[in-house]
């Protein structure tokens, strides 16, 4: 006991693992920049709790709150590609698939702490777990 009434917190029966902090990723369908350059690949950052109060006070978002979207990606995503000034206009100009695939990363990384998904086999049912992230297995997700 430290004090009346507070106990000392419980001593974990095996190491803390350090706390991942950055996701690498893979997006569906790329980011076409100015020039005409595709950009896959990316890292999103594990949001903090200013990053998603912050776009609350984006006039924005105020007007329209699906906006809010956009808003917080360009917070924690801090590379697409070779483009490391991710703003919320670079969030604008992604295709509706790579927004979504950005929005489930997010969803996951933040409220489950991971990347990887479990999924079933459409012929056989043999369920299994996949990483939403890619960039492990070299691929986008959905290619071969």
């Amino acid at each position: 006991m430290t004090g009346v009434g507070v106990q000392d917190p419980p001593r974990p029966s095996e190491p803390r693992r350090a706390l991942r902090t950055e996701f690498a990723f893979e997006l569906p369908r790329g980011y076409v920049d100015d020039n005409g350059v595709a950009h896959h690949s990316g890292t999103m950052r594990l949001a903090t709790a200013r990053d998603e109060l912050v776009p609350l006070r984006d006039d924005r978002v105020r007007e329209n709150p699906a906006y809010l979207t956009v808003v917080l990606l360009a917070r924690v995503v801090t590379r697409i590609g070779e483009v490391t000034d991710v703003h919320a206009g670079v969030i604008e100009n992604l295709f509706a698939a790579d927004l979504a695939f950005l929005q489930e990363l997010y969803r996951r990384v933040n409220s489950e702490g991971h990347t990887r998904a479990g999924v079933a086999c459409p012929q056989c049912g043999h369920g299994f777990a996949v990483d939403l992230a890619g960039g492990a297995a070299g691929g986008r997700l959905g290619e071969s």
